[in-house]
């Protein structure tokens, strides 16, 4: 089953591997994709579906020195090559348009402001050019700017699908900005997006329809990690994250999406399943940061019938060709976490296809 074919969205997947979402940060200052990201993701087009590291939707979205944006031309023109490069080797590629929030810094973002849906930092240091800072207290942003971001959101999706990206998957996990607004810890708005469950999930929905009505819903996709305490986020009050999550997918099953990606530590557990239900379109998952995903555990979660795809990252960073090694039961590289973020090819693009 895992590596028989897929309808996502308009497109036919080879098989049922998916490129995870990897934050790899060889873009430049300029957040430009160039030669070196165009080889990374072509080297990787035999998976069913690639899904690109988060790409800003605006300079105030940025969270990492290095990472790609969608909104510049000379961005789009970086992208356009790395989309027409995996078209090439016949693959199939998401953008992920990934609004930082106040996972991020003024060194990062070129002194624009850093938002949040409310005035907390997070606690701890993040990693900017010049070093270690700590993390600023976010601009709650007010009820009037909330149709601004969603507008850029919906911009940079639109330079996806200019940029030859067959789609784009909306990131609202792993802490960042849509996700914030799901947290309660990090939302403690008193306006119509912060309070209850419903509140909440308000601006992720709002920003889901914007862009299904921009692209249309067989070109979007969405992450989300419920119970995923990274980068500030702390969802631990399981009758409220059944609610939040449950008024989330409610409200967006109704626009058959391309797919609802899971990242949680059980992809077969009660809340997940329940979620894949009350979507009741594509589903993926992905096992999380805390364990790498083996080929039994991926094997099993599609033929147990968990999951339509399962999502990947490190084994898909070591193994350009991951779908033929799985399939026939291959010898893997094993990653090197050293060289998973920074600069140059090592790490990145020197990993071997399997020479048999």
């Amino acid at each position: 089953m895992l590596f028989s074919p897929l309808t996502l969205g308009e497109l036919e997947l080879p098989n049922r591997l998916v490129m995870a979402p990897l934050t790899r940060v060889r873009a430049g200052e300029d957040g430009v994709p160039g030669p070196l990201v165009v080889e990374h993701y072509r080297q990787r087009a035999s998976l069913g579906l690639i899904v690109s590291e988060g790409a800003y939707p605006s300079p105030a979205g940025r969270s990492y020195p290095g990472q790609p944006g969608l909104v510049t031309e000379e961005q789009i023109a970086g992208w356009k090559n790395v989309t027409d490069a995996v078209h090439a080797e016949g693959g199939r590629m998401f953008a992920q348009v990934m609004h930082g929030g106040r996972v991020s810094h003024q060194d990062i973002t070129g002194g624009h402001r850093i938002v949040g849906p409310s005035a907390i930092a997070i606690e701890g240091e993040v990693r900017t050019a010049t070093g270690k800072q700590q993390y600023p207290v976010p601009h709650a942003l007010a009820t009037d700017e909330l149709p601004v971001v969603i507008q850029e959101i919906v911009s940079a999706s639109l330079n996806a699908i200019e940029a030859g990206f067959d789609g784009v998957e909306l990131h609202s996990a792993n802490g960042y900005l849509l996700h914030e607004f799901l947290a309660p810890n990090a939302n403690v708005r008193t306006d119509s997006y912060g309070g209850s469950p419903e509140n909440r999930a308000r601006f992720v929905i709002e920003t889901v329809n914007a862009v299904v009505a921009a692209l249309g819903a067989n070109r979007v996709g969405i992450r989300i990690s419920p119970e995923h305490n990274v980068q500030g986020i702390s969802e631990t009050d399981a009758a409220d994250i059944r609610a939040t999550y449950e008024v989330l997918v409610d409200s967006i099953a109704p626009l058959n999406l391309a797919y609802l990606s899971i990242l949680h530590h059980e992809p077969a557990g009660e809340l997940v399943q329940d979620l894949r239900a009350r979507f009741n379109g594509t589903f993926l998952v992905n096992t999380g940061f805390g364990f790498v995903t083996t080929r039994d555990e991926a094997v099993a979660l599609v033929a147990d019938g968990y999951a339509d795809a399962v999502v990947v990252g490190r084994p898909a960073i070591a193994n350009p060709d991951l779908a033929r090694r799985w399939k026939e039961s291959l010898p893997l590289n094993e990653p090197d976490p050293s060289t998973f973020y920074g600069e140059g090819a090592k790490g990145y693009t020197d990993y071997p296809a399997y020479a048999g």
